[in-house]
């Protein structure tokens, strides 16, 4: 069994075909956290889970990129919803509400963090957008601990900042589709981070990385529908870009490829990893 610890099937790109991507995952040997990025997908994440008896789970939590939408017009990926970014205010209530009526289904908070991609022009409101972000990022961090569970991080352009938040935090979790350097990666796998790998190390070098970080302290991941491996694209599944939870296989390959190790050994200790991480 491989554990999929980042994937999307909460999403608009899966309306269609949803269950029918579920039961082909479960079919081989791949289990799912599905991962909300505000409110509504949160929801559906746990009505996913619910579903089943095993193999598919939920994290519930506000994206930073809806916890600032005020500084930035943004609008939303196609695969996730046509529209524009909306504000939205991390209800602590609604979402511990969320939490306790699936506890069993809700494994981690997430995904949750700062994101410095698209951001204020004037320097004013950028401070007021970082600082936005931030205090949102704590308070979910103080969510995670008050239901004693772990944290997805998500990091875009913000790694010095969210280190430093990290460390007066006591929360355990993983940094989702890590893209910083090996420094970095070294800081949060210090203060007892994972590293989330997915199909980005096909698009951006990212090989020092996972030959130096120890096996013990990486995830695999999709991101689905985003970042489908090239091979992934071969299939009957994945021929139209969209990518799924079945081809986190390709991310263990090229990182036994790179380790020169077995898939299997990757396969087994990032599965584990997960289920010690995740309480699954």
């Amino acid at each position: 069994m491989i554990l999929d610890t980042h994937s999307h099937l909460n999403f608009k790109a899966y309306d269609n075909d949803r269950d029918e991507v579920v039961k082909r995952t479960l079919q081989g040997s791949v289990w799912m956290i599905n991962v909300g990025t505000k409110y509504e997908t949160s929801k559906q994440a746990v009505e996913i889970a619910e579903k089943y008896n095993d193999g598919v789970y939920a994290a519930i939590g506000l994206h930073p990129i809806y916890a600032s939408a005020e500084f930035q017009k943004v609008k939303t990926d196609p695969e996730e919803g046509d529209f524009f970014v909306k504000e939205e205010v991390f209800d602590y209530e609604r979402y511990k509400r969320l939490a306790l009526s699936a506890s069993r289904r809700v494994v981690a908070i997430g995904e949750i963090g700062l994101d410095y991609y698209y951001k204020p022009k004037t320097n004013v409101k950028l401070e007021q957008f970082k600082e936005k972000q931030k205090r949102v990022f704590i308070e979910q961090l103080e969510f995670a601990k008050e239901l004693n569970l772990p944290v997805i991080i998500h990091c875009r352009m913000a790694h010095n900042d969210i280190i430093e938040i990290l460390k007066t935090q006591q929360v355990r979790g993983v940094i989702h589709c890590f893209t910083g350097n090996l420094e970095e990666a070294q800081r949060y796998m210090d203060l007892g981070f994972y590293i989330g790998i997915n199909g980005i190390i096909f698009k951006l070098d990212l090989d020092e990385v996972i030959k130096n970080a120890p096996l013990d302290k990486i995830l695999v991941e999709t991101d689905c529908p985003y970042l489908i491996p090239p091979l992934a694209r071969r299939s009957p599944e994945g021929e139209g870009g969209r990518n799924e939870p079945i081809f986190v296989k390709h991310v263990i390959q090229k990182i036994a490829d790179l380790k020169g190790i077995s898939f299997n050994e990757v396969a087994e200790t990032t599965t584990q990893n997960a289920r010690k991480l995740f309480k699954i």
